[in-house]
């Protein structure tokens, strides 16, 4: 909660530029297969929707669109977990029927198809 707190107040008087910069500098900054993972996941969220403004969520990477945070990236060690989460938030438009899901677990070995999975769910998520 303190870290949120500070990139509230960070972020209050940052730059978009400053906020990106602060999610590769936390991509950098994980252990090394979380970080070839976050740096895909950044990639392919960041081409798919490039109106999503990459942000610090809780410690973790985000991506907003209109000050909501439509899909985030939980790395492994953080949580000590065994794999990475995709997540995405309520603004996400991925609603099917009366349930969904709203978060996928990521091995550390991704295929250019769940890569082209997860653009597309991206993709809807801002339509």
């Amino acid at each position: 909660m303190k870290e949120h707190a500070a990139e509230v107040r960070r972020s209050k008087k940052s730059t978009p530029e400053e906020d990106a910069q602060a999610v590769l500098d936390k991509i950098a900054a994980m252990p090394d297969a979380d970080r070839a993972l976050a740096e895909r996941i950044h990639r392919v969220v960041t081409t798919a929707a490039p109106q999503l403004a990459p942000k610090l969520w809780y410690g973790m990477p985000a991506y907003y669109l209109d000050g909501k945070n439509v899909v985030f990236f939980q790395d492994a060690a953080k949580f000590k977990a065994r794999y990475a989460t995709l997540g995405f938030n309520d603004a996400a438009h991925l609603d099917e029927g009366t349930f969904w899901p709203t978060s996928f677990a990521l091995s550390h070995e991704l295929t250019a198809a769940d890569e082209a999975r997860i653009a597309e769910l991206v993709t809807r998520a801002v339509a």
